[in-house]
């Protein structure tokens, strides 16, 4: 990988990001994922493409509840009267 990484570099001068980086990033990506556990945080021991695969099911978790959450938002608007729906909507805002 490094003789593809290092060809790369040459092909893209300056705007590649360093092998460091990457490992700080991912390790920032661990440590924000409720997923992986106590157990994968204190020994250290999980792969980037584990982490990266885990990050990828978050992050649609996170937009499937915030779908889901403006549907039921929607539904108690509708079924509340127009002063209490200005109301939560200007809290909204």
């Amino acid at each position: 990988m490094s003789s593809r990484r290092s060809r790369s570099s040459r092909q893209t001068g300056a705007s590649m990001i360093s092998e460091d980086q990457i490992n700080d990033l991912v390790l920032q990506l661990h440590r924000l994922l409720p997923e992986l556990g106590n157990n994968h945080r204190r020994s250290g021991k999980v792969s980037a493409s584990k982490v990266l695969q885990e990050t990828c099911t978050y992050i649609r978790n996170l937009n499937k509840e915030v779908d889901d959450l403006s549907e039921r938002l929607s539904q108690l608007l509708e079924s509340t009267d127009s002063a209490q729906a200005a109301l939560i909507r200007s809290l909204l805002m």
